[in-house]
């Protein structure tokens, strides 16, 4: 489920104007979340543009520390003191993530469920590319399912909190990173800047066009070094994919990888990727994981639960589900040897 430590898995393409007197556009990186941030802005000088980068690189800098599960910041902090049982004040940073992600947890029926950060370590998925990794030992994933650590295991008054639950251990891979990506798009809004898109390892948000041309974004096959498929955006948009390529290793010829069901203890496996457009990234963000780990029978009941309009969902068999709205938006590769398979209407 977390997503801090990911490679990108959208790509988005950005049709240059080759005209001399056309708009300026720059791009700046920022290292953060465990990947690589692309900053991309358009119609505005340099001058706004260089501004606009350092302060989004501060703004990530901050978020990064504060938000991971690693770092010695205030999640870590929150995590060291929850075995604990005892009332202690939260971090002000971080009583946000817990306040937005409790209805989407109670939405999703806890499949997305920022409570099990003790499950995702032990699966170890930061370390997906050391030699002779495997799974671990059953008997501590049963224990750790068998506990079911949720968010509603906290206790909040004001900024003080406690966990009647020992075994909740925050990790926010799921929502942070989208969540940051709306406060930075606020931000780059107050700064006067209108046309921009931000991709964080391939989740990412756009706001305006390019001219006029719309962004284009191109989402990635889950089995193939090729695009399935374009969207173009309308205005500001979010478009964030769950894969289950991003991190994973293969055991005894199974793959395993990083979207962990919080019901068995073992990463989901009924689907393959998962692509939600929302104008809220946070939303996006969690929602993708859960419809990932829902799958081709279930996704449908937690999209309509959540309002959510444009999804698409790749299952294990590499059959695509969408919804009729999704059905509109995508400008498929090869739509002649692609079969939809179209949901009723929300």
């Amino acid at each position: 489920m977390s997503r801090f430590l990911r490679p990108g898995f959208l790509c988005f393409i950005i049709f240059l104007n080759g005209c001399s007197n056309s708009p300026e556009e720059f791009q700046h990186n920022i290292l953060a979340f465990g990947t690589l941030i692309t900053v991309t802005l358009y119609d505005v000088d340099e001058a706004l543009a260089q501004q606009a980068f350092k302060s989004l690189e501060d703004d990530f800098t901050y978020f990064h520390t504060a938000w991971s599960p690693w770092e010695q910041g205030s999640l870590r902090r929150i995590n060291h003191l929850i075995p604990t049982e005892k009332e202690f004040s939260l971090g002000p940073s971080v009583l946000p993530l817990i306040q937005q992600s409790l209805p989407l947890a109670e939405a999703t029926n806890n499949l997305y469920n920022p409570a099990i950060g003790k499950l995702i370590n032990l699966w170890q998925m930061h370390n997906h590319d050391h030699p002779g990794i495997k799974p671990p030992d059953v008997k501590l994933i049963h224990s750790l399912v068998a506990s079911n650590p949720r968010l509603s295991d906290l206790y909040i008054q004001g900024i003080r909190i406690r966990s009647q639950n020992p075994d909740v251990q925050l990790n926010f891979g799921a929502f942070a990173k989208g969540y940051a990506i709306d406060l930075s798009i606020q931000h780059l809004k107050t700064m006067g800047i209108h046309h921009a898109i931000l991709n964080t390892g391939g989740d990412l948000k756009a706001i305006g066009s390019k001219g006029n041309r719309n962004w284009r974004i191109a989402i990635r096959h889950p089995r193939k070094d090729d695009i399935i498929a374009t969207i173009e955006t309308r205005g500001e948009e979010s478009i964030f994919t769950s894969g289950d390529y991003e991190r994973y290793y293969m055991h005894k010829g199974k793959r395993y990888h990083h979207i962990i069901d919080p019901r068995t203890g073992y990463p989901a496996d009924q689907s393959q990727s998962v692509t939600v457009i929302h104008h809220q990234s946070g939303l996006a963000d969690a929602a993708a994981t859960a419809l990932f780990i829902a799958g081709p029978d279930h996704w449908y009941e937690i999209a309509k639960k959540l309002n959510l309009k444009q999804v698409m969902l790749i299952d294990n068999q590499g059959k695509i589900h969408v919804t009729p709205d999704m059905q509109k938006r995508l400008i498929l590769k090869n739509p002649q040897e692609t079969t939809l398979f179209v949901s009723a209407p929300l």
